[in-house]
């Protein structure tokens, strides 16, 4: 096994997107709001490497006010099909306008305006308001390339500490801790 937490991450992130049959990519993101109170949802990774993991969402949504209160959160990957679960916590910070307008304009056509149209965390009164919404996106931006709203962007997890669990056979699991440390990474080999 890789001693860099990195490389074991995109080893057992290369092994989940041959395995699981929808969105290896998947993660849980906890956040906590100014009073310490926990939210987790299921968001979708996006890029990572030493710098950190990356998503993208409203910054005007719940996600964002918890994070602009508590910039730190907790990732959690499931890959049930390799019986795997990495866990990761760490501080939170802005991806830059660059990475943020290159991951937009990788995005369908139709998720560009779904970001236009929505009012992320805040209720409507029904959902043909929603698609109204849409279509009224559709009809600004018909014929020309839809620009990234500047409500929307993507956030950054840097990991103080990452934890690979390997689900074994009468629960004797193991998990294999790293702690970031001045310099590099502690690792600790941990059992149920």
């Amino acid at each position: 096994m890789a001693d860099d937490p990195f490389t074991l991450f995109d080893a057992w992130y290369a092994e989940a997107r041959e395995s699981e049959i929808n969105d290896s990519n998947a993660m849980a993101l906890a956040t906590a709001d100014a009073a310490g109170r926990p939210s987790v949802r299921m968001v979708l990774l996006k890029g990572h490497g030493p710098d950190g993991f990356v998503f993208y969402t409203n910054r005007e949504g719940r996600k964002a006010a918890d994070l602009a209160a508590n910039p730190h959160a907790a990732l959690l990957f499931h890959w049930k099909s390799l019986r795997r679960q990495v866990r990761i916590e760490g501080a939170v910070t802005l991806a830059t306008d660059a990475e943020s307008d290159a991951y937009f304009a990788s995005r369908s056509r139709d998720s560009q305006l779904g970001a236009w149209a929505s009012d992320q965390s805040r209720p409507l009164a029904d959902r043909a308001t929603f698609e109204t919404r849409f279509e009224a996106m559709k009809a600004r931006f018909e014929g020309q390339d839809v620009p990234r709203p500047p409500f929307w962007g993507g956030y950054r997890v840097t990991p103080d500490v990452i934890e690979f669990w390997q689900d074994r056979a009468h629960r004797l699991h193991e998990r294999r801790l790293f702690t970031h440390v001045e310099g590099g990474w502690r690792e600790g080999l941990l059992f149920p």
